[in-house]
């Protein structure tokens, strides 16, 4: 009986027809590809802290994590950006001994005519109307009182005499420093000014005094054995948080990029800073894996909306598919900083050579990706290499990675091993070297003709399929691919000529 069964006894005697089912020729790899959201959670939310929980509406993640938290916050801006995705939210408790970052506004004298306060906190627009009649504290008090009633916003706030607003990030820890104010974000050419008379002062630029940040160790280890593709680390770019994500997610034996768990997946996170700040930050990294935007000081939105932003943009385009790139996909639901304050060209040039993620705001008045950059800059010796330079390398190998590993276990789960050469019947479920070799020359086939690599004929050359010396139940492989690149630069020569030659133009013409 040469035809391999796996369920229908050799020795069967009973009547008459019986068949079995085997998908091994029919399946294809569909991986489930899940985004995950990390961030603090508000006292008020109702999640078990460090347990990751499927998010599919606004209202549960304002439920779970408490409304105008860290995390629901950066929900509202991923929705903005990605509605197909599966996402999850992964909630850290409060720091313990935290403090929650403060600030105020000082409203100093009343405005001589009637107008509209255009008040920004953490890039959120809260208009307040006043009156000449009206006195510095009544004013105060409309401010707190409009802030209080839109209670999406990161911030509580309380009114105090003197004109004074107190405002309280709703979580403890360091990210809510990130937390800006400002007004007339739009200025005259958004019809956004100050009432005239009306003198409004800012304890600073951000909120201050923050202080803490989550400990990540029981979170990652909650995650188990669930893949999740695409991590927004929110603003957490201090060395502890990059260290216990990067090691979850590295190259080592217990890493999800590891032989192992073979789970993969990419890190995408922001920071505010100037140029000076954002590449000696750029320099301190080097991680295959992890992908950190650089956005300007003066940008209203918190870094945990930006890299919300990011996440799900980047999980919507390389989705559909990983080898193209991210360059110009616009980031909804942030507001850039303002035209004189956005980085140049020649600075998003040196931030792209030195590990940091690229944006940039043209005529539409939204942030784009510029380039998907990771912070790998050099190799094991401290060498300047450029194998990971940008996401859509790993991208596209780990796509690669799960055709292949879809193919040989669908088609192979229970196959004996056999040298080339061997005489068995049709049917048999055996596997040689070259069955091997001709199965990953197909499944490359395949994947070049759906775009993600190239030059079949070299691959098929440097491919090597062989038996083991030692353990003749091993197949050892050396896979070659040929990942296809992108268009980045467009170089163009402008030759120009005040006149061709006319006797060259009379050849042509004759030839």
């Amino acid at each position: 009986m040469p035809i391999s069964f796996s369920n229908i006894p050799a020795v069967m005697k009973q009547p008459l027809y019986w068949v079995e089912v085997d998908p091994s020729k029919a399946g294809a790899a569909v991986p489930a590809y899940k985004c995950l959201l990390i961030g603090t959670m508000s006292a008020s939310g109702t999640a078990e802290a460090d347990v990751p929980i499927p998010i599919g509406r606004q209202m549960d993640a304002d439920a779970g994590f408490g409304q105008g938290s860290e995390l629901s916050r950066a929900f509202k801006t991923f929705f903005a950006n990605n509605f197909a995705t599966e996402v999850w939210g992964l909630p850290a408790a409060e720091p313990t001994a935290g403090t929650a970052a403060t600030g105020t506004i000082t409203v100093t004298t009343v405005p001589t005519e009637a107008g509209t306060i255009h008040l920004y906190i953490g890039g959120n627009h809260i208009p307040v109307n006043v009156a000449p009649t009206d006195t510095v504290d009544g004013i105060a008090g409309a401010i707190a009182d409009a802030i209080t009633a839109n209670a999406s916003l990161p911030v509580s706030a309380t009114d105090s005499t003197g004109g004074l607003v107190n405002l309280t990030c709703k979580w403890k820890g360091t990210s809510g420093n990130d937390i800006t104010l400002l007004d007339t974000y739009y200025g005259l050419t958004g019809g956004e000014l100050l009432p005239v008379g009306i003198g409004i002062t800012y304890s600073g630029a951000t909120l201050t005094g923050g202080a803490g940040v989550p400990v990540w160790d029981n979170a990652i280890a909650n995650l188990g054995e669930q893949e999740f593709e695409y991590v927004s680390l929110g603003g957490y770019t201090d060395s502890t948080t990059l260290l216990a994500w990067e090691t979850e997610y590295g190259f080592s034996d217990s890493g999800r990029w590891g032989w192992a768990r073979q789970h993969y997946g990419h890190l995408f996170a922001a920071k505010r800073g100037t140029y000076s700040a954002l590449l000696t930050f750029g320099n301190s990294r080097n991680a295959p894996m992890t992908s950190v935007m650089g956005f300007e000081v003066k940008a209203p939105m918190p870094a945990f909306e930006w890299a919300a932003a990011y996440t799900a943009k980047a999980a919507r385009g390389l989705m559909n598919d990983p080898a193209r790139p991210l360059q110009t996909l616009h980031l909804y639901a942030i507001l850039p900083a303002p035209g004189h304050d956005r980085f140049l060209l020649s600075e998003r040039m040196a931030f792209a050579t030195n590990g940091i993620a690229t944006q940039a705001t043209f005529a539409d008045g939204v942030p784009q990706i510029m380039r998907e950059t990771t912070t790998y800059q050099r190799n094991l010796y401290g060498q300047s290499d450029d194998a990971y330079e940008v996401v859509t390398t790993l991208a596209t190998l780990a796509r690669l990675i799960r055709n292949q590993r879809s193919a040989i276990t669908n088609k192979y789960p229970r196959h004996k091993l056999a040298d080339d050469g061997t005489r068995y019947g049709p049917g048999q479920a055996i596997i040689t070297p070259k069955i091997a070799k001709s199965e990953l020359i197909a499944q490359y086939a395949i994947d070049e003709f759906n775009g993600l690599v190239e030059n079949v004929r070299a691959f098929k050359r440097n491919l090597i399929v062989e038996r083991d010396s030692i353990d003749v139940n091993r197949l050892n492989v050396l896979y070659p691919p040929d990942l296809i690149n992108q268009l980045r630069t467009f170089a163009v020569l402008a030759q120009f000529r005040l006149q061709y030659n006319r006797g060259i133009d009379t050849e042509i013409v004759s030839t």
